[in-house]
């Protein structure tokens, strides 16, 4: 009797084994396969020439067509940058690097096209992209996880990215050097703006050109005043600093501009006042009074809003809330190195913090109303001298205003040299304080002509020699037909 399995199965023959006969088949046999693959090894081979050899080919024709990327990397590094701050507060951009004079600036120092068309199209190829350490990603994640919010990250590497077809009118040398020029245009305008002191700094005697002889007291007694406070800033940022130039220190700058002060100044502003020189007394006593009418104005203004914030400090003086010291809240956490602040606390931490800036908002409006009540107080001094001069026999005197033009030279002479030590200083102190601000961190690279076609070739190599490789696992052999 035949077996229900055979009766079913019209391949159990003698000369077709069951399917229980070939159940040992189902194991893969690797020595068959490894025997398959060592016979397919000429196929193999040539499959990945061919796809080696196809890749290289395509790559080289598409060459001249596809884009090519001229990369460097810059790092900032100046105060400031750190909040998004270039060092005089304003906001830090790093388009700034893309601006259309920087580029007309590095176009004309290779004496390249510097048509507009031609900047647009490098400024619509110029990227600038912020670069993230993988530490500081990981720290991100970190605080993500835990369920903090996040600081902004203000990145000071950039990666500056100039990407061009292959064919465009610029050798792979001028696309390098022309990033670096651009990177150098960019550090030469940083250096002239933060790196220098203002062009109208040092300008007195040019503001006081037709000027009356008692508005040389003020003009020249504040402009002194400025001159030593900016002295005073830059000897508090470098004291051990001493100048190649000038071999000057701020100190010794400081010492300067008060002997000058003392000597120069004082014997010049002293013959003015003693002698009551003036071009036109009637004219100088109406400018006094329209400037004490102004001082009159400022200083009314000044007294409201001192008596708006005296008067919010006294409402906040009621309160009797001291300081608080943050606590970990007792409750359960699922994470304990997060703190929980409660609402009282951040309300108190609020109100002290209030408390603070009115204080120093009262300080700062209490002394502008003593410095505009002080120059009121002045210039009503020097308008009674002028006055009494008016009221006097008043011829003029040509000895005393010679007197004056002598001494008014050597003050002009004094006051150049000293603005001139003062700049000289400055500029060695911020060339060297700025000469990391821009650095280039990697030099400017362009993509070879070589490396697409040899990536195109390893890729057309592998794919070659993986579908030889299955072609032979399968059975499939090419190989020419014997007669």
């Amino acid at each position: 009797m035949i077996p229900p399995e055979h009766e079913s199965n019209p391949n159990a023959t003698a000369g077709h084994p069951t399917e229980a006969q070939n159940g040992e088949d189902d194991v893969l046999d690797f020595a068959d396969l490894f025997r398959r693959l060592l016979r397919g090894i000429p196929q193999t081979l040539g499959l990945a020439l061919l796809g080696l050899a196809a890749g290289a080919l395509i790559s080289l024709a598409l060459s001249r067509s596809l884009p090519v990327s001229t990369s460097a990397r810059m790092v900032f590094s100046f105060t400031g940058i750190e909040k998004g701050q270039y060092p005089d507060k304003s906001k830090f951009q790093s388009d700034d690097l893309r601006a259309p004079g920087l580029i007309a600036e590095a176009l004309s120092r290779q004496k390249l096209d510097s048509s507009e068309e031609f900047q647009s199209r490098i400024r619509g190829a110029l990227t600038i992209e912020g670069l993230i350490p993988p530490n500081v990603v990981r720290e991100r994640d970190r605080l993500r996880t835990n369920g903090q919010a996040l600081p902004p990250y203000l990145p000071d590497e950039f990666l500056v990215t100039l990407t061009l077809p292959r064919q465009f009118n610029l050798t792979a040398r001028q696309r390098n050097q022309l990033i670096d020029d651009i990177v150098s245009a960019y550090r030469e305008k940083f250096l002239r703006t933060y790196g220098r002191l203002p062009v109208g700094f040092g300008n007195a005697f040019d503001a006081l050109k037709g000027a009356d002889y008692f508005e040389y007291e003020l003009v020249l007694n504040a402009e002194i005043q400025q001159v030593i406070s900016y002295i005073k800033d830059e000897l508090d940022n470098a004291r051990s600093f001493r100048s190649q130039t000038t071999n000057l220190s701020f100190g010794d700058l400081l010492d300067k501009a008060s002997l000058f002060a003392q000597i120069r100044l004082n014997e010049t502003l002293g013959l003015i006042r003693q002698n009551g020189i003036s071009n036109n007394r009637a004219l100088a006593l109406v400018k006094m009074d329209y400037y004490l009418q102004t001082l009159e104005d400022q200083e009314a203004k000044a007294l409201e809003e001192e008596k708006v914030v005296q008067g919010l400090l006294a409402k906040a003086q009621e309160r009797s809330e001291g300081y608080v010291l943050g606590v970990k809240s007792q409750a359960v956490q699922n994470r304990p190195e997060t703190p929980i602040l409660d609402q009282g606390l951040i309300d108190s931490l609020l109100a002290n913090d209030a408390y603070g800036f009115l204080v120093r908002q009262a300080l700062n409006t209490g002394l502008n109303v003593k410095k505009i009540q002080a120059e009121k107080a002045m210039l009503v001094e020097r308008r009674k001298i002028i006055q009494g001069f008016s009221d006097g026999p008043a011829a003029s005197n040509a000895a005393a205003i010679a007197d004056v033009e002598k001494s008014l030279a050597r003050l002009k002479l004094a006051y150049s040299e000293l603005i001139a030590d003062i700049r000289k200083t400055s500029e060695d102190f911020e060339r060297q304080r700025f000469a990391d601000a821009v650095v280039l961190s990697m030099q400017a690279r362009t993509e070879g002509i070589y490396r697409a076609p040899m990536v195109a070739a390893a890729v057309g190599g592998l794919l070659g020699f993986l579908t030889g490789a299955g072609l032979s696992l399968m059975g499939i052999f090419v190989a020419r037909k014997v007669r």
